[in-house]
């Protein structure tokens, strides 16, 4: 079933122009660890940075999500997932939104219009109710009884406490043998969301206040996985033909049947996807104890204790074979899965050789603590550590532990487990909340302050040098680059030195709109230039510096203040790490 092609054509033939799908890592966007939705990559176009592509975009786009990470294993979780979008900048709005959705789903689809249901914000002291989205939904055939008006907590949205925001309808779909009820209840599980339209068309500002934003921007999403499963119709996603190659080869590494052995064999099928996707990323993401790599090395970490749990043999190419069927299932839409083949298998051999060791650490520091134990019971505390530090499923402490006639504190791990994981969500809260965040003027101004970096770089150091990666905070910039050696303090002087008579030279940036091959012919700098569309946005700072991107950008560098460098460091093989900051003040009068 060819939902990506259908969706795409659909739009396109409204006056859409099909936009690329940017990476999973994102870049300038220290909100999230992973791109979590399709909107995440539009952020400067939905904040009023002119699009390069017009005012009407789609695309279908990776995304990652981990904060219900413990979740996969069930019928409907996915820590990588695709997402269907369409979006409006400032052109059409509610009514169209929702026609083109209409249309999609009833004609496109062939879904009976009985089958659907929908949502809309009911309205509180400071927006009122949205009639026009519940009349329209009216006018298209949906009846009053399939009408749920809902609060703030499910039927509106913005990204923090404050900036831009707006109602939205929800689409559900009746996933059910059962007669399909007169009355539509959003509580009922039958009925499952398939598409959420997000309508910007308010501020809310620092004191609470609304205001009506200027350019009105829609913003719709479209699980993949969700609805090929709808449309299939399957109550388990991973029945579903996107996933049957995938659970086909766990199934012949494992010689066992998915029926019976369904959560082992969904973690893994999802946990190697995830992994397969994160490491082709062109960001060159590996396995690590911080921040992205600490997510793929867990992911790859839990899809081998699952698979000890089917009895697969954990030194054979099991994981290499499940990851040419994701790679085979996908290459045709995303091509760098092809391209970093070789880079994908290389990272999942090493994370597997690397945890096979700490498991048979593990191993004797569990014959180390039943020797130190004097009541036949090992308890939480060692439970949690063997799980913790040596990543033993408590299943399999439970196993060994019964080899030797020795309890485990069950329940204790689990209030461990339980807290554990709160921490987790709580210390991650930040890295995982998404949203418009990032493009403050302090962050604008580091922004900038990159492309100076990167210039200043390539004229200090070496003119071979290129970004890897960055990250952004209104603190400080963080700034990835391929080098083969430490920089020496003389190169570190110089090269900040360099940034700050740029800045002092008060360059102007200016913006420019060309075709991506143009771009390149011109010398324009670009980091994966696959991801760009063939028409890109170009800056350029004075003639020192002219790069593909997305922006925000200040207007002169005189804008930016003192530019200061506070670290360099090695950030993995071949790359190194510049931590820099702006100190606002009189250093460059």
């Amino acid at each position: 079933m060819k939902i990506r092609e259908k969706y795409i054509d659909f739009f396109v033939s409204k006056g859409h122009k099909q936009i690329p799908s940017s990476p999973v890592v994102p870049e300038n966007d220290p909100s999230v660890l992973f791109n979590t939705a399709g909107m995440q990559p539009l952020i400067p176009y939905l904040m009023g940075e002119k699009h390069p592509y017009g005012t009407r975009l789609c695309d279908y786009q990776k995304c990652v999500r981990t904060n219900d990470l413990d979740e996969v294993g069930d019928k409907t979780h996915h820590t990588f997932f695709e997402m269907l979008g369409n979006w409006s900048l400032g052109d059409y709005f509610k009514e169209e939104s929702i026609e083109y959705s209409f249309e999609f789903l009833t004609r496109i689809l062939n879904i009976p219009v009985e089958r659907l249901a929908v949502t809309v914000f009911e309205g509180d002291e400071n927006i009122p109710r949205d009639d026009i989205s519940a009349n329209k939904w009216k006018s298209l055939g949906i009846s009053e009884d399939k009408i749920a008006y809902l609060g703030k907590d499910d039927n509106f949205w913005i990204a923090g406490e404050t900036g831009p925001c707006g109602s939205d309808t929800e689409i559900f779909y009746f996933r059910s043998s059962d007669t399909i009820p007169e009355k539509f209840d959003p509580e009922d599980d039958r009925w499952v969301e398939i598409w959420n339209n997000v309508f910007m068309e308010y501020y809310k500002k620092e004191d609470g206040t609304f205001t009506k934003l200027k350019n009105k921007n829609v913003d719709t999403g479209m699980g993949l996985e969700r609805i090929v499963a709808t449309l299939e119709g399957v109550d388990d996603n991973y029945k579903s033909s996107l996933w049957a190659n995938i659970i086909k080869t766990i199934e012949s590494v494992s010689n066992k049947k998915y029926d019976g052995n369904e959560i082992s064999m969904r973690i893994i099928a999802d946990h190697i996807r995830a992994a397969v996707f994160i490491s082709a990323d062109n960001s060159g993401i590996k396995p690590s104890n911080t921040d992205q790599g600490y997510i793929l090395r867990r992911l790859i970490r839990r899809a081998i204790r699952h698979a000890k749990k089917l009895d697969i043999d954990i030194s054979s190419n099991w994981d290499e074979k499940i990851a040419l069927a994701v790679i085979d299932e996908y290459k045709k839409y995303y091509s760098e899965l092809e391209i970093n083949k070789q880079v994908v298998l290389d990272v999942l051999k090493l994370e597997k050789e690397k945890f096979n060791k700490t498991l048979e650490k593990g191993l004797r520091e569990f014959e180390k603590m039943i020797r130190n134990i004097s009541d036949n019971k090992l308890d939480k505390d060692l439970a949690f550590k063997l799980y913790d530090t040596y990543g033993f499923p408590v299943e399999l402490t439970i196993e060994l532990a019964d080899e030797k006639g020795i309890q485990v504190d069950i329940e204790g791990f689990k209030e461990k487990f339980k807290a554990h994981q709160e921490l987790s969500r709580t210390s991650s809260k930040g890295k995982f909340k998404g949203g418009l965040s990032g493009n403050s003027e302090i962050e604008t101004k580091y922004h900038t302050a990159t492309h100076l970096l990167n210039a200043a770089l390539k004229k200090i150091v070496n003119k071979d040098i290129h970004q890897r990666g960055s990250n952004i905070t209104s603190e400080r910039l963080r700034f990835d680059f391929n080098c083969d050696h430490k920089l020496t303090d003389e190169e570190k002087k110089m090269t900040e030195d360099l940034v700050n008579k740029w800045i002092k030279d008060s360059l102007d940036v200016t913006r420019k709109e060309m075709s991506k091959e143009d771009a390149i012919k011109s010398g324009a700098e670009c980091q994966f230039i696959e991801k760009y569309p063939n028409i890109v946005t170009v800056y350029s700072i004075g003639d020192v510096s002219k790069e593909l991107c997305g922006g925000p950008h200040v207007k002169n560098t005189n804008e930016l203040g003192h530019f200061k460098i506070v670290k360099e460091e090695a950030s993995s093989s071949g790359v190194r790490r510049i931590k820099a900051i702006i100190e606002v003040g009189d250093k460059n009068e």
